[in-house]
């Protein structure tokens, strides 16, 4: 048996008070453009959520482009402007040089647009999602037309947009990329991390399949991720960029969808997080998605599907509680690039990465998740994305994954 305890407060807690929010994409859950009244909707939910006291005041965008436009800048910021909603800015950076050219345009256009009303609530800037981890060979055999970018082109990307930010008044704003925590602990993308200013973490307990990722198991899996991206970060701030537990849909290996394992993971990891690291759930509202992480459900409200209060005792949880599991549920220690081991797929599709169009324009993805192997080659691979959109991980693509391709990569494992 092993026994560890959940987290060290000391290496987790930040001096400040942390941001939190959620995610949200760039096209509705019928598949048209979000507008500034949509986001506008959006926003005001998630700050008068019962039982958060207005604390979830922040967006994440996976781009900055308004969907259905090549350059135009995302209605989100006007609307975060009208909220007083913060922003974590994305570009999306799995499409090519032409596409974070237009994300750069956009970014440009708003600063010019909105002026300090628009950069006073930027948080940060992320240029790409998971494009590490959709380069990976897991990432291809799921989806071969979802390809990522490489560490090299991510670098390059992210001087583009300081240099593009250095004369503006976003030039002190924090540049970051968001990842899976495979991504980020494989050794050959150590560079991203050099160029970056923080690290975003993705990583989701419910889609490990071989991890004993049981509910009962799921903050321990969530710390392991945390613990193992803190140690390659080089003393930079790792932000939680997406987590979260469905409250249904498919049971992936142990752990099973519903409102009640929501809610413990909510109170058991959540909780913790929230006030003391910058924070960013999955997901307020992903009505289509199956299986889904909205904590509304199928109808945007501020009535959540179970009580959001982080208790004292909540609150503290992660610092107190051991966790036992047996060494074969337990997960990996962190891998060193070119060793062999298992690792599983930490995270699940989100409302939002954005693909882009023929055009040039920017549209938000669903996902698809599986477990991933890290090879002798030193490639560590997780979760997968797929460029439809919707604010949810529900589209076309998506439907077929999660529990659908942790089947198929087990059928692949076990040969």
């Amino acid at each position: 048996m092993r026994t560890s305890t959940l987290l060290a407060i000391s290496g987790y807690v930040s001096s400040t008070l942390a941001t939190q929010g959620f995610n949200y994409g760039s096209l509705s859950t019928t598949g048209a453009a979000n507008n500034q009244v949509d986001f506008q909707a959006l926003f005001s939910t998630a700050k008068n959520l019962a039982g958060t006291s207005g604390s979830f005041s922040s967006a994440r965008l996976y781009t900055t482009i308004q969907a259905g436009t090549v350059n135009d800048p995302i209605s989100a910021i006007p609307a975060a402007i009208a909220e007083s909603t913060t922003l974590l800015l994305g570009m999306w950076a799995s499409s090519g040089q032409m596409t974070i050219n237009n994300e750069i345009q956009a970014l440009k256009t708003a600063i010019n647009k909105y002026g300090t009303s628009f950069t006073n609530l930027v948080t940060g800037i992320s240029v790409g999602s998971e494009d590490l981890y959709r380069i990976t060979p897991t990432a291809l055999m799921n989806d071969p037309k979802n390809v990522g970018a490489g560490p090299s082109t991510l670098v390059s990307y992210i001087n583009q947009v300081r240099d593009a930010i250095s004369t503006t008044s976003l030039s002190q704003v924090p540049i970051g990329h968001v990842d899976t925590w495979t991504g980020w602990v494989n050794g050959s993308n150590a560079d991203v991390i050099k160029a970056v200013d923080w690290i975003g973490m993705n990583t989701f307990p419910y889609f490990q399949a071989f991890d004993g990722n049981g509910i009962e198991n799921g903050a321990a899996l969530f710390k392991e991720a945390y613990t193992a991206t803190q140690g390659v970060s080089g003393g930079k701030s790792v932000w939680v960029t997406e987590t979260g537990w469905p409250v249904s849909g498919q049971t992936s290996a142990n752990a099973v969808a519903n409102v009640q394992n929501a809610k413990t993971y909510w109170d058991q990891v959540g909780c913790p997080l929230f006030g003391n690291k910058n924070t960013w759930w999955y997901t307020l509202f992903d009505s289509t998605s199956s299986p889904s992480f909205g904590i509304v459900g199928p109808t945007l409200s501020t009535n959540p599907l179970f009580d959001l209060t982080c208790s004292a005792s909540s609150s503290a949880l992660m610092s107190q509680v051991s966790e036992s599991r047996t060494a074969t549920e337990a997960a990996q220690p962190s891998p060193s690039a070119g060793e062999s081991v298992n690792i599983q797929s930490s995270t699940p599709g989100s409302s939002g990465d954005a693909g882009a169009t023929a055009t040039g324009a920017a549209s938000s993805g669903g996902p698809s998740r599986s477990t991933g192997t890290h090879t002798t080659t030193g490639t560590i691979s997780g979760s997968s994305r797929s460029p439809q959109d919707v604010t949810g991980i529900a589209s076309v693509q998506p439907l077929m994954g999660g529990a659908f391709i942790a089947v198929v990569a087990a059928m692949f494992a076990a040969a």
